[in-house]
């Protein structure tokens, strides 16, 4: 695993993030048990539920850009960690009160992405102010590594949770986590001065400077678009690949959870190996065969009932390929992004890549549930698997291709 990149303060940004991110992967398990075993939802509820989470990236991802360069990032950080521990906490006390519905943890999971937009915006931007640009590459690595490590052992203690205690309380993981989280992040040396007083222009100038900026550069509007496509076929795959795992190859809460963790695995071999393959392929050679081993992961989940013998080990193979995948683009992409922005635009470049991504979950999460439920779950992998396939074709033929070469903001 990467060494932490030696800034003062990084140490406990990391630990921050990472406790963080391993709660909200314990949530992603506990939520599809709960929608879906709980409250006896279908593929259709599964993506209305992940629609609602991510909805406020739509709604008002691009504003939060903008508050993020306007305020200091550290406490907007942190008051959003503490916001997202008291709503998620909302989850077991419904179930303990009888008022728990489809419709009532979609309201909860709109709270939580309501805040989380306005965290994201703030924790992505913060981290070039803690991190020379020199060590960003170094940092974004060691970050997403153990995104990948909470990846594989959230959804593992999530099953288990699910199985044990029941998805409700299990939700009361992530509640403890993100408050532990916030208060780190307070507790993190660094230089987070307030913005200068500039004549504050309309909020609407200030957006349209951001969106100016990402989708009118060489290198980040390709893979903007790209992106976004991506975010409509993993949704899809994401919301089928819960009723599949649960109803159609009927691998049980936990099976569900160490197919998931499967692609934590998969994703820490990736960041592992991301910078010597990236030496033999450039940067965005890496992201490109990032994507095609996604698409081959998805398309083996989809293939499994044709196979004779047990699912499990299959599905976990189809995981750790897709998650290997992720591991290997994730850190060049978010490096690059970072590294060619200006500070002054880091809030909106970086808010309005994660909103329009998000909102394409809105779009995808949806759709792949209705296409599940009119046609088959395996279809529905397939149509999204295809669009995972076609962003790595478009980024290989585009200006992306030339994005080593961009000098530094």
């Amino acid at each position: 695993m990467t060494r932490e990149p030696r800034t003062p303060g990084f140490a406990l940004f990391w630990t921050a993030s990472t406790v963080s991110t391993f709660g909200s992967y314990v949530t992603t398990v506990a939520v599809g048990v709960l929608v879906s075993v709980t409250l006896g939802g279908s593929s259709l509820d599964q993506g209305w539920v992940n629609a609602a989470r991510w909805a406020p990236y739509l709604l008002v991802g691009l504003l939060a850009g903008v508050v993020a360069d306007r305020v200091r990032r550290r406490p907007l950080l942190v008051g959003t960690g503490l916001g997202r521990g008291v709503v998620l906490a909302l989850v077991p006390v419904l179930w303990a009160t009888g008022e728990l519905t489809v419709a009532s943890v979609a309201a909860v999971l709109f709270g939580f992405g309501l805040l989380s937009v306005f965290g994201d915006a703030a924790q992505q931007s913060l981290l070039p102010r803690l991190v020379p640009t020199a060590g960003l590459a170094r940092a974004n690595t060691a970050l997403h590594q153990s995104e990948a490590v909470a990846q594989g052992g959230g959804p593992l203690l999530g099953g288990a949770l699910a199985g044990v205690i029941g998805a409700p309380l299990t939700l009361a993981v992530d509640a403890v986590g993100q408050v532990v989280a916030a208060v780190l992040v307070w507790r993190t040396p660094l230089a987070d001065p307030r913005p200068p007083r500039a004549p504050r222009r309309a909020v609407l100038g200030e957006l349209r400077e951001g969106l100016v900026w990402l989708y009118r550069h060489p290198t980040l509007r390709p893979l903007a678009l790209a992106t976004h496509v991506w975010f409509v076929g993993n949704a899809a795959v994401g919301t089928v690949a819960v009723a599949y795992s649960l109803d159609v190859l009927d691998l049980g809460a936990f099976g569900f959870g160490v197919t998931t963790a499967g692609a934590g695995v998969g994703a820490l071999l990736g960041t592992t190996v991301a910078g010597a393959v990236g030496r033999r392929t450039g940067g965005p050679g890496t992201v490109v065969l990032g994507r095609a081993l996604e698409t081959a992961g998805v398309l083996t989940l989809a293939g499994l009932p044709l196979l004779v013998g047990p699912a499990l080990p299959a599905a976990v193979l189809g995981q750790v390929l897709f998650g290997f995948g992720m591991g290997l683009e994730g850190p060049f992409e978010m490096t690059h992004r970072q590294t060619v922005t200006p500070d002054h635009l880091q809030g909106r470049t970086n808010a309005t890549m994660r909103s329009l991504n998000r909102a394409a979950v809105v779009l995808g999460a949806p759709l792949g549930g209705a296409l599940a439920v009119a046609t088959s779950p395996r279809v529905a992998l397939t149509a999204g698997a295809l669009l995972i396939a076609a962003t790595a074709v478009g980024l290989a033929v585009s200006g992306f291709r030339r994005a080593d070469e961009v000098p530094a903001a």
